[in-house]
């Protein structure tokens, strides 16, 4: 299925009601959730396609910090990066869901969620993120981060694993999830709540990374 004939699905009816119930839920409990798989079939394969298909000109060194402390630092991250945009008709597919998942944890939690904004990651071999948090309480407007893997028959000698961390804390180094990046799973947690990290992949790894913000 393309991406164009992919556009015209109904993004409210791409995932069960009882879902959304589900991640609402979790993040309320333990402040994050994983599924094994969720998009349906043709979606994550239509984004697998597009992102796999494109060469290292298309992406962007990545970096840390953000506006005018934005700087790259290869000691810390050497992923490369593209963001989404509507105007693309694969990304537009992916966004549109996006959409249709913040209305309905607005709906359920009132978090207030305002907009979504995403990019593809890619880890090439060698490449590795290590542990950051991607929001500082009452220093940045970013409430969920979320996940969503692309990597066809990854083992765990492939390394890329992201560690998901108890606390913000420096000296708390408990691992509460440890994620094989799998072809198809999701994950979402509070930004300022969970420090993570992103293993040396031995393999080219593939997924995309979003933010849903509050209006600050």
């Amino acid at each position: 299925m393309t991406a164009n004939n992919l556009q015209a699905v109904d993004s409210s009816s791409i995932v069960p009601a009882y879902i959304y119930d589900q991640i609402a839920d979790a993040l309320a409990d333990k402040g994050y959730c994983i599924f094994d798989s969720l998009l349906p079939g043709e979606i994550t394969e239509t984004l697998y396609q597009y992102v796999s298909s494109l060469s290292s000109g298309d992406y962007h060194a990545a970096g840390i910090g953000r506006q005018q402390q934005f700087h790259l630092n290869h000691t810390i991250r050497n992923d490369e990066t593209l963001w989404l945009e509507e105007e693309n008709a694969t990304d537009n597919i992916y966004l549109k869901w996006m959409t249709n998942l913040r209305s309905e944890i607005n709906q359920r939690l009132y978090l207030g969620l305002f907009k979504y904004e995403a990019h593809y990651a890619h880890y090439e071999a060698g490449a590795f993120y290590q542990r950051h948090i991607d929001a500082f309480k009452g220093k940045s407007n970013r409430v969920l981060t979320t996940l969503l893997y692309l990597n066809p028959d990854w083992k765990e000698e492939d390394g890329g694993e992201l560690l998901l961390y108890s606390s913000s804390e420096e000296s708390t180094n408990e691992v509460v999830e440890r994620v094989l990046p799998t072809y198809g799973k999701f994950l979402v947690f509070l930004s300022d709540q969970f420090p993570h990290e992103v293993l040396k992949a031995n393999r080219d790894r593939y997924s995309i990374a979003g933010w849903f913000h509050v209006n600050s």
